[in-house]
Parts: structure tokens; sequence; C-alpha cells
């Protein structure tokens, strides 16, 4: 039910829900800005999760009219969206944590800051590694980028966890903005992380080094009835990669043996990389060769 992009979004929103207002209602009462600092933080992850929900359902619309090559890039702009959210969210947490140490206050009842924070941390952990498991097997930037975000929240919750634990040993208060500003640069980090990989996504970067090395691979396995191959372009967006490539046939193949031979390789490439639209160009070869290495090529010359 939750191992889809659907499932798992749906997952995180109500999951995200409960936390923040349990981390609000304590807010309240302990009067800690690093717990206020969690409680925005996570009401922007509720934000956060809403437009990836939006932006899953989206990109698993089918190509149609006016996008032909589908609605993938979705899911990038929608990862841009929630890291600018995150760096706001970071802003107001430097804010008001610097006015809590000019101000001096106080906090008060840290033992239920300290549960409420041991609560957070441990469901953050189970909720980011689910939505980590499903984005990878998805291939959705969408989940991704929610789960870098929730992963920030178990470092900062931990990190507030250890300040109410330290408050309550010592009656430091200066401890909890201090965390809060820690927190802080978490926050900023993810949102850095989420926003470089988006923007190659949606300026059309190419795949990575291990899914184009599996491409030339699986087309050199056929190299005893090619040519050759040039002219590789691949990208991705959302959980769809686009492939296009120049397939250099024997200059006596016939137009039969030619399309064969493009929808072999096609499906070849597609098992290896699920989600592939695969664009094949056929071209002769144009060398003059005494012995082709290509099987039966030079018989036919």
């Amino acid at each position: 039910m939750f191992s889809t992009r659907s499932g798992a979004a749906r997952l995180a929103l109500g999951t995200i829900i409960v936390l923040i207002a349990v981390k609000v209602i304590v807010a309240v009462v302990t009067g800690s800005i690093s717990i206020t600092a969690q409680a925005t933080d996570s009401f922007l992850d509720l934000i956060a999760v809403a437009i990836t929900l939006f932006a899953v359902r989206m990109a698993m619309m089918p190509a149609d009219e006016e996008h032909p090559f589908g609605h993938g890039k979705v899911e990038g702009i929608a990862a841009i969206i929630q890291a600018v959210l995150i760096v706001g969210a970071g802003g107001f947490i430097v804010y008001s944590a610097v006015m809590r140490i000019v101000d001096g206050a106080t906090v008060e009842m840290t033992e239920a800051g300290i549960g409420v924070m041991l609560f957070s941390t441990v469901v953050s952990i189970f909720l980011a590694r689910h939505l980590s498991r499903v984005s990878r097997s998805t291939r959705s930037l969408a989940l991704e980028a929610s789960a870098r975000n929730i992963t920030a929240d178990i470092y900062s919750a931990a990190g507030v966890l250890l300040a109410m634990v330290s408050i309550r040993l010592t009656g430091l208060a200066i401890i909890d903005p201090i965390i809060a500003l820690c927190v802080a640069i978490l926050i900023f980090k993810s949102a850095y992380d989420v926003i470089r990989k988006s923007v190659r996504e949606l300026a059309d970067a190419r795949l990575p080094e291990e899914e184009e090395k599996t491409l030339t691979t699986t087309i050199i396995e056929h190299r005893g009835q090619l040519a050759g191959f040039h002219a590789i372009r691949s990208r991705r967006a959302g959980n769809q990669r686009f492939i296009d490539l120049h397939l250099v046939m024997p200059r006596n193949a016939s137009l039969e043996e030619a399309h064969a031979m493009c929808d072999h390789i096609e499906e070849d490439i597609k098992t290896r990389l699920p989600g592939t639209s695969v664009t094949i160009h056929c071209e002769p070869c144009q060398v003059e060769c005494a012995e082709c290495r290509v099987l039966g090529c030079s018989l036919r010359q």
C-alpha cells in the first residue's frame, strides 16, 4: 500500500501531521526555540510532501499531445520548490535563535521536550528509510527530496534532544538557541543537495556514469553484428530515461535486418535500464574493409 510513489507520499503526509501537532504543543509548553525550529521545519516538510504528492501524480500521467515526452520534469520542479521552502525555514530558525540569544529566555519542562524529540527522532528514522527505499525503486526525484528533508530532521531532532538533556542536567538555557543554529546549518545543507540534483535534471544533464556504462556495455555485446555506434545522448526526467544513439550497420545489411537489430538492442537496453525511451538512428558503414569484423559482412562484399 505504501510501497508506491503516491502511497509513500501519503504515509509521509500523515506522519508529518502527527509530528507537527506534538512538537507545537511541547514548544508552547517548554518555550524552547529549538523545538519551535523543529516544528517549523516539520511544517515546511508538510508543505513539501503535499507538493510531492501532487508532483508524483502529475509525473505518472502518460505522455499527451502537448507533452510528448511525458510529465517527469514536474518532479524536478517540485524538488526545487521544496528546496526554497527549506531555505526559508533555515532563515526563520536563524533569526529566532539570534533573538533568543539576545533576549536570554529560559526553557521550562525539559522532560516534555526530551520525550517528544526522542519520539520524533525514532519516527523520522523509519519514515526516511522507507521514502529512500521507495524513491530508489521508483526513481522518484520528488520522493528523494522528501527523504532528504526527513533525514535532515533526524539529525536536527537528535541535536535538539541532546540540547534538552543538556539543559536538564546543567540548567544552561543558552544551549537551546545554539542547537537551533546547528539545525539551521543542516537545513541549508539539505536544500543545497536538493537544488544541485534538481537543476542537473531540469538542465538535461546526462545519465550517471554507471548507467551510461551499462548502456555502452549492452551495445558492445552485439559487436559481432554491428560496424559501430556513436552520438549517444542521454537525459532523465523524473523516473523516465531518454536515450538516442546512432548504430552503424554493415553496408550490405538489408532494411529488415537493420530494423530487427535496432529492435533487439532497444529491448536489451530497456531490460537493463527500466523506464527508458530509446531512439535509434541507423546508418550504413562507409568504410571499405578487406576483412570486416562484423560476422558475414566480408562475405557479402
